[in-house]
């Protein structure tokens, strides 16, 4: 008897490193995930990331500089976004000689509810215009809208 139970002691503790160990790679994995890779800056869902991180971090004015120049000299500035529990997903881009779009899906989470947390998931687009050789947004989804003028259809 005393084999057994000692065979089942041994069983019992590798079973245990095992999923130790596996929670350690877990706990690695998330820690390390960090912030999303930045896109080329110099093409359309680069300036469309960075637009909506700007505003996301809650600086409008950043954000402001990737706007055609039209849409910025013509600003009537809106509200502050709400960007609280707002995520962008690029879905894909349709890129020409001086237009382009930026499908995006924006994904909105709350705390709140009945059945506890939730998502709200829409599909939305960036249009944006080609100056000068640098890529710039001409409209925006309305979630992420800070020029009455630069809002989508």
């Amino acid at each position: 008897m005393t084999t057994s139970k000692t065979t089942h002691d041994r069983t019992l503790g590798v079973i245990l490193a095992v999923i130790a160990g596996l929670v350690i790679v877990a706990v690695a994995v998330v820690l390390s995930r960090g912030e999303p890779k930045l896109l080329d800056a110099a093409t359309p869902p680069g300036v469309v990331q960075r637009y909506s991180a700007a505003l996301i971090d809650g600086d409008e004015t950043a954000a402001q500089q990737y706007l055609t120049p039209a849409v910025r000299e013509q600003c009537d500035r809106l509200d502050s976004v709400y960007t609280d529990n707002l995520r962008v997903a690029l879905v894909s881009t349709t890129e020409r000689a001086d237009s382009a779009d930026v499908k995006v899906s924006l994904i909105t989470s709350s705390e709140g509810g009945l059945f506890g947390p939730s998502e709200y998931e829409t599909a939305e687009k960036f249009s944006l215009a080609k100056i000068d050789g640098a890529w710039l947004i001409d409209t925006t989804p309305w979630q992420l809208t800070i020029c009455s003028n630069a809002a989508g259809s």
